[in-house]
């Protein structure tokens, strides 16, 4: 069972127009005299955790799967063919027009600002107080930063060129505060946050959905190392900062020698209700059901991408795993990837040997589902194969049967917790620094942890008549011929497949700097299997972020400027 503080009902403010009809208190309603309290502080605190997982399905501000995962080589947007919902068509061709961006980049845009938001109006509040009135004070405002530095980081990674701005900014402040900070700066001004965070946050909460210092260690390790691949006005990286990833290497060490984290013995622990919250867990957003709300607290984000013709969902088919990312599973007759030719054909799950996170990630026909065996995934559950092939995902779905699932008319939601950064991030963001290092030596046994953990990862895969769909074959890399560009090469191979269809792909090769190379290479083989794909390609200098939204450049008279090569 979860064990969590409230995340529920933010603090709403009445005012004098509504007192006539309002003569009454509403239960989880805060009047202005309230928030003179330190338990009104509290709240705000509590409606600050809230805003982080308040997106919505056309406003995502969590779950990366239209941002990081169909604007991939991951996956394809799936649905009832490329008309439905055709602003996520328009990501993964690369063909944002931006006025047209009306509902994910805008919405997505506010809703993060929303939650930055929450955090500075309950910074101001936490502040009114002395440390005598309020001894959770420097925590709670250490929560708060690492809170608001959480909504900043994602805004960073889709939009780039971002005003920001802290709670003592005033609204004519804010209405002057432009998106031209260089992008070094703008990384210090987040790390900074998170840097506050680590210096204030104690080691262990009494409340499991609190931040802690090594939650705020392993966040700012993530930015340093998206900092350290420094870039030019048009995204293109022209160095690494080995400083920063020395900072990398010592903020993860940090996190690892606390002890408090581990890999769990399954890879499938990470995506079931029965076992969040578990040691690869060092941050997640909290759900909620059977809370004694009509339909508790769930993410929605994920809602669509449910299988759309199994009759236990009914919708929408959505978020469905592209053939390169099914290829990129396979393994050679050393339980090693194939690097250079996996993606030479259509490979035959029949016969092929696979990677085991190919069944924890991708729904096949007559392969276990969701970890439930006597329901096998059916190509008659696809929504449009003609259109989007006969594969699925099913990372961040829940079964219909599982306690944490809710259906909501058509759409679905759950209250799995939804993990910001475990454990096994953590790992392989040191791995990297280590090889960016020259220090590949150091990578190898973390990378072959992983590796080891996955193929462990077993237990529910079979099928009922206790055989595998697949032929697993996954082996730790031998020390021998592990160079640089080896190790390199592993290292990417390794984040793709141990965080596939999470979201994280897209922004992973941004990073690297190779997203143009490795897109439209993928592209180019993809659209004879997919012709719906024939007219996609990735433009270097402008296709590595999202427009900012042209509402906010109007809103602001063109305060804000547009990103490199938008019109």
């Amino acid at each position: 069972m979860k064990h969590k503080f409230l995340i529920g009902l933010a603090a709403i403010l009445l005012f004098g127009a509504c007192k006539k009809q309002l003569d009454y208190t509403p239960t989880g309603v805060l009047s202005s005299t309230d928030l003179t309290t330190t338990e009104a502080a509290e709240g705000l605190v509590t409606a600050a955790y809230a805003a982080i997982g308040n997106g919505d399905m056309i406003g995502p501000i969590y779950s990366n799967w239209v941002y990081g995962s169909v604007r991939s080589d991951d996956a394809y947007k799936g649905g009832g063919g490329t008309g439905d919902v055709g602003e996520i068509d328009a990501m993964e061709h690369y063909n944002l027009v931006t006025p047209s961006m009306g509902a994910f980049v805008s919405r997505t845009w506010q809703n993060l600002f929303k939650s930055i938001s929450r955090a500075n109006v309950a910074l101001r509040a936490v502040n009114a107080f002395s440390d005598a009135a309020f001894p959770q004070k420097k925590t709670r405002i250490a929560e708060l930063r690492f809170l608001r530095a959480h909504s900043y980081f994602t805004m960073k990674l889709l939009y780039k060129n971002i005003p920001i701005f802290d709670e003592t900014a005033t609204e004519a402040d804010i209405l002057k505060t432009k998106n031209d900070l260089s992008n070094n700066d703008s990384w210090n001004k987040i790390a900074a946050d998170f840097q506050y965070a680590i210096d204030n946050l104690p080691a262990t909460q009494p409340q499991l959905a609190r931040a802690n210092k090594h939650a705020a260690q392993a966040y700012l390790a993530k930015l340093r190392l998206f900092q350290a691949y420094e870039q030019n006005a048009t995204h293109q990286v022209t160095s690494i900062n080995t400083s920063r990833l020395q900072e990398v290497v010592t903020l993860t060490q940090a996190v690892i020698a606390s002890g408090k984290y581990s890999l769990s013995p399954d890879i499938a622990d990470n995506f079931l209700p029965e076992t969040e919250n578990g040691p690869e867990s060092v941050f997640a957003i909290q759900f909620t059901i059977n809370d004694g709300t009509t339909s508790g607290r769930l993410n929605y984000e994920d809602g669509l991408n449910y299988p759309h013709g199994a009759p236990q969902y009914g919708c929408c088919g959505f978020h469905a795993g592209s053939q390169n990312l099914v290829n990129a599973h396979t393994t050679d007759a050393n339980g090693l990837p194939n690097f250079s030719t996996f993606n030479n054909g259509v490979a035959d799950l029949s016969t092929a040997t696979v990677d085991t996170r190919l069944d924890h990630t991708v729904g096949i026909d007559g392969h276990v589902y969701k970890y439930d065996n006597s329901k096998l995934f059916s190509n008659s559950w696809v929504r449009d194969p003609g259109v989007y092939g006969n594969f699925h995902t099913m990372r961040n779905q829940q079964l219909a049967s599982s306690s944490s699932y809710f259906k909501n008319g058509p759409f679905m939601g759950v209250a799995k917790n939804y993990d910001i950064i475990r454990y096994d991030d953590v790992l392989l963001m040191q791995a990297e620094a280590y090889i960016e290092l020259g220090q590949q030596d150091k990578a190898l046994p973390i990378i072959n942890e992983i590796r080891n953990r996955a193929a462990a990862s077993t237990g529910r895969l079979k099928k009922a008549n206790g055989t595998f769909a697949s032929i697993y074959n996954v082996k730790p890399y031998p020390a021998v011929g592990w160079t640089q560009a080896f190790a390199r090469q592993a290292l990417q191979w390794e984040r793709r497949l141990e965080f596939a269809t999470e979201g994280h792909r897209f922004f992973d090769l941004v990073r690297w700097g190779i997203a143009a190379q490795v897109l439209n290479q993928y592209i180019a083989v993809e659209k004879t299997r997919r012709p719906f794909l024939a007219t996609a390609l990735f433009t270097a200098g402008r296709d590595e972020y999202l427009p900012i939204p042209q509402s906010e450049i109007t809103f602001t008279n063109g305060l804000y400027k547009q990103n490199p090569g938008y019109n």
